[in-house]
């Protein structure tokens, strides 16, 4: 980053213009991005507060999170599931319990990754006949 802004320095020096520090525009950039998330966390609390409900249950803020608000009115479970590019993460709900999975925590599943020899492409007649395989065995 100090390299990159040297040099974006001494371009803009050139052209007579002044310095720019750009760690302080990234650091601006996600303190806006924290306080929208930490904004909206609070809208969808309140409002599931006001409703009546326990949980807010949400995703593609790509923070994959699972925390407690207290309202004046009660305790509102947040649940954000995360993304499944990034993260590699979602929300499983088991035997009364919520819990955020993580695919790279389970390696279980990791070793069943398809391996190379498996085709890259099946048509949609065939995904289902071996999902209905896998579900019926």
């Amino acid at each position: 980053m100090i390299l990159i802004n040297n040099s974006v320095n001494w371009v803009s020096e050139k052209f007579g213009s002044g310095r720019v520090s750009l760690s302080k525009q990234v650091k601006n950039g996600v303190k806006s991005a924290v306080k929208y998330i930490n904004d909206f966390e609070k809208v969808v609390v309140d409002i599931a507060s006001k409703k009546g409900y326990d949980y807010v249950v949400c995703g593609h803020i790509h923070q994959p999170q699972m925390k407690m608000h207290e309202t004046d009115k009660k305790a509102i479970l947040y649940l954000n599931s995360g993304d499944w590019i990034e993260n590699l993460t979602a929300l499983e709900y088991n035997n009364g319990k919520w819990r955020i999975y993580s695919f790279n925590d389970d390696k279980e599943a990791q070793n069943q990754i398809i391996n190379e020899t498996t085709p890259a492409y099946l048509n949609p007649g065939q995904l289902f006949k071996n999902l209905q395989h896998e579900f019926l065995s």
